[in-house]
């Protein structure tokens, strides 16, 4: 089970957690998220970070161009698409070089026929739970939902996942549940991490999984 931590923010406590060497650290360019990091993120410190550590950067219904030049200007490969961008979005940033996950709000009325149109153009897929506030929100959706789930595609699983719930996750069937990803139930205020609470998890993740 690989682990990504998102919504990282601020360069001590960025280094802090990539001394735990998670798979992936999350960095969120979405301006209206509180934990938005364009403007605190250092590109040096990112350029030196591990190479066992992806970077992924998480958009919003954002411009392509915008998209390509944050990526460049912090050394992201990776980009995670938190809004309603089409196949042909997701197409166009993979054709780019870039590693694509798409993200999809879930909760009962979700149609996982819609993912039908994406798999050719995406690498991974990550099931949140659906709020307006496009994630972030700490809130978990019915996790049996992914039942509905028969793609290969890998995922990530996300929404308000903390360290009560590993039990629970071992108990998820589907071999495709690639990565948890973890945030608000992880932190001390928006965008500065708990690294006690993360190094417990990932112990956790390396005796458990």
């Amino acid at each position: 089970m690989k682990l990504k931590v998102c919504g990282m923010k601020y360069p001590e406590n960025i280094q802090a957690v990539a001394n735990l060497n998670p798979n992936y650290l999350g960095f969120i360019f979405h301006e209206k998220s509180p934990r938005y990091a364009a403007n605190t993120l250092d590109a040096n410190q990112l350029s030196a970070l591990s190479g066992n550590i992806q970077k992924v950067g998480v958009f919003v219904n954002e411009e392509f161009q915008t998209i390509e030049q944050n990526c460049n200007d912090f050394h992201i490969k990776t980009v995670q698409l938190h809004g309603d961008e089409s196949s042909n979005f997701c197409e166009k940033l993979k054709d780019s070089g870039f590693t694509v996950v798409k993200a999809f709000g879930i909760n009962k009325n979700f149609d996982f026929n819609i993912l039908n149109q994406y798999v050719a153009y995406c690498d991974f897929f990550l099931f949140d739970t659906k709020t307006d506030e496009h994630g972030g929100s700490g809130k978990k959706f019915k996790w049996d939902l992914l039942n509905q789930y028969h793609l290969e595609l890998p995922y990530f699983l996300s929404g308000g996942i903390s360290p009560d719930d590993l039990n629970e996750i071992k108990n998820i069937k589907n071999e495709n549940l690639y990565a948890i990803d973890v945030n608000s139930r992880f932190e001390i205020e928006a965008g500065l991490k708990d690294v006690t609470m993360l190094n417990l998890l990932i112990n956790r993740i390396k005796d458990e999984f």
